[in-house]
């Protein structure tokens, strides 16, 4: 009687423990863990091209401003 408790129990604990790990690979899982790690990916992609724009127009600032290229149109 004993054994068959433990080997009763025993299964049920490897059921437990298999369906919990089988749990993350449903398809809503995956799915939601795409979603978020795609809207992850473009806000980085964002923040990346909005720093490198406001870069490039501070350098084209200081380019502009030290070989006068502003003032090239105003003297005709």
């Amino acid at each position: 009687m004993i054994r068959r408790l433990f080997y009763l129990s025993l299964g049920a604990f490897i059921a437990l423990w298999v369906m919990r790990r089988l749990q993350p690979l449903q398809p809503d899982h995956v799915a939601r863990r795409t979603a978020a790690g795609a809207a992850g990916m473009l806000a980085r992609v964002r923040d990346f091209t909005s720093d490198a724009l406001g870069e490039a127009a501070e350098r084209e600032t200081v380019l502009r401003a030290r070989f006068g290229l502003d003032q090239a149109g105003q003297g005709d």
